[in-house]
């Protein structure tokens, strides 16, 4: 009977131990699962962080950007705007005069600040101090200025030979002496004529060749 009670007790024993060690170890697996699900809620609150920062970092790029762009269509320019480069006159030669003189004549309107050359090439004059026999420069009304040239020799053209009076619209100046006396001979001259405006400010310049024969 005794037996039969410690047998009974003992089995008893062995299953409390058996049950408690199965409760142990199923605590166990919970502790171990519950610590890596918190490990993977915190890998993922780490990628939401840094996905987040990277996203307001580019936000705030574009607006910098798309306000610099906005300053730059709105601040006024201080710049002055290009000027057009004037075009410079052709200068007429024994070659193209003829050509120029049929492009002259053929404009109807002359624009303000340009002028339409009148003259003959070749200038006579007896001697160099006389007056020549037929220089011609004219002033058509068809020009918008008064004029006056400078006449140089071809290879000094800072000391003029002869300065010319004002010639209004209109009118022609002929059988005017050189104010530097030549020696007899044919010379190839520069005429640089100066339009003006009515204070006598030069306003643009035509350069023009003509050939100046002292005949003795």
């Amino acid at each position: 009977m005794a037996l039969q009670q410690i047998s009974k007790r003992d089995v008893e024993a062995r299953e409390r131990r058996t049950i408690q060690k199965k409760m142990g170890d199923t605590k166990d697996e919970s502790q171990k699962t519950g610590n890596n699900g918190k490990g993977s809620n915190k890998a993922l609150i780490i990628l939401g962080i840094v996905v987040g920062i990277i996203l307001i970092a580019l936000l705030i790029v574009v607006i910098v950007l798309l306000l610099k762009k906005n300053d730059q269509s709105t601040a006024p320019t201080n710049q002055a705007p290009a000027q057009e480069e004037k075009k410079r006159e052709v200068l007429v030669t024994d070659n193209n005069v003829e050509e120029l003189v049929e492009e002259m004549q053929q404009q109807e309107y002359v624009p303000q600040g340009y002028y339409t050359v009148t003259q003959n090439y070749e200038w006579h004059f007896p001697k160099g101090d006389a007056a020549s026999t037929d220089a011609h420069v004219e002033n058509l009304t068809e020009n918008t200025n008064d004029v006056y040239f400078d006449l140089f020799l071809a290879d000094d053209q800072e000391n003029p030979i002869y300065q010319s009076p004002v010639i209004p619209l209109g009118a022609a100046l002929e059988k005017f002496k050189l104010d530097t006396a030549l020696d007899a001979g044919t010379y190839d001259c520069i005429i640089v004529y100066h339009l003006i405006d009515e204070n006598q400010n030069s306003l643009s310049t035509v350069s023009m060749t003509v050939t100046v024969i002292v005949e003795g």
